[in-house]
């Protein structure tokens, strides 16, 4: 048995699918676990850094993830953070060709697709890289790496045994992606035809150029365009947002943890409260407090 659920993010609503046996939280909550993610939602986080141990024990700490390092073969593990016994994200040492290419730590976002060599010849089409063609990951699934043509880097996911983050929109959990693009209405024209989302912009009288996406009525992605005083040589990104109870105590605790703030806690009118942090590494992620309803 599937049913829905619908709870508040950032830009508005977004509907997932549970399986019908829940998780219990604190104080005897129920919470159903996600088991299938919208092809064209943003399904997987991925860290990928310079120090995996450190990585990981700043996000654990942070959020209350519990480590769980999976063998890879000789010196080598993927860390899968999980809450409650369920992925929600993983972490792995920076790769020597990412190294070398002056890949920094970072954030990997990954996009659930029916099919990720489709994915992928579809991109390609519509003026994207294919940094890598769709390969298998073993039996848990298949994915392809692209960089829009702003310059944006994401991943698409097939997913088979792995379905992605089995935890979403909740306190420690992805509620959300954004990407910050050289060419805002190039990203929008992509994407809608990659992935068919469709485009909602903001009230010009607002004061700044915001693109909600959605997928299929669905809401979870947001579009801006690079701000002025971000440096030239600063790519076009997608950045994951963490769901948090008070955006002001987790940015307080990410700086005694090491991490530095990129932007301190302020509010979204009647939307909620955020920070961007970079991690004691250097990957960007930001964390969300949605308003009171």
């Amino acid at each position: 048995m599937v049913r829905e659920l619908c709870v508040q993010t950032v830009g508005g609503r977004y509907t997932a699918r549970f399986h019908s046996k829940p998780t219990r939280i604190p104080g005897g909550i129920s919470v159903p676990d996600v088991t299938s993610h919208a092809p064209g939602a943003f399904s997987w986080p991925e860290l990928g850094t310079t120090d995996q141990k450190a990585g990981a024990a700043f996000y654990a700490a942070l959020f209350g993830w519990t480590i769980n390092d999976q063998p890879m073969g000789p010196g080598e593990t993927y860390t899968m953070l999980e809450m409650r016994g369920r992925p929600v994200a993983a972490a792995y040492t920076l790769r020597a060709e990412e190294k070398q290419s002056g890949a920094p730590p970072h954030w990997n976002n990954y996009v659930t697709v029916k099919s990720a060599d489709e994915a992928a010849t579809k991109a390609q089409s519509l003026g994207a890289t294919v940094l890598a063609p769709a390969f298998d990951v073993m039996d848990v699934g298949r994915m392809a790496v692209l960089q829009d043509p702003t310059g944006a880097v994401f991943q698409v996911w097939e997913p088979k045994k792995h379905v992605g983050a089995m935890i979403t929109n909740e306190p420690g959990a992805l509620c959300w992606t954004e990407l910050t693009t050289s060419d805002l209405r190039a990203a929008e024209s992509f994407y809608t035809g990659l992935f068919g989302w469709t485009a909602k912009r903001s009230d010009p009288a607002a004061g700044m150029e915001y693109t909600e996406m959605n997928n299929n009525g669905q809401s979870g992605v947001g579009m801006m365009p690079k701000p002025p005083q971000m440096p030239a040589q600063v790519p076009s990104y997608w950045m994951p947002y963490f769901m948090v109870s008070d955006v002001d105590a987790s940015a307080g605790k990410a700086k005694r943890l090491g991490a530095k703030l990129m932007v301190p806690p302020q509010d979204i009118p009647k939307v909620g409260r955020f920070s961007v942090v970079a991690d004691p590494q250097g990957a960007v992620f930001a964390i969300f407090a949605p308003a009171a309803r």
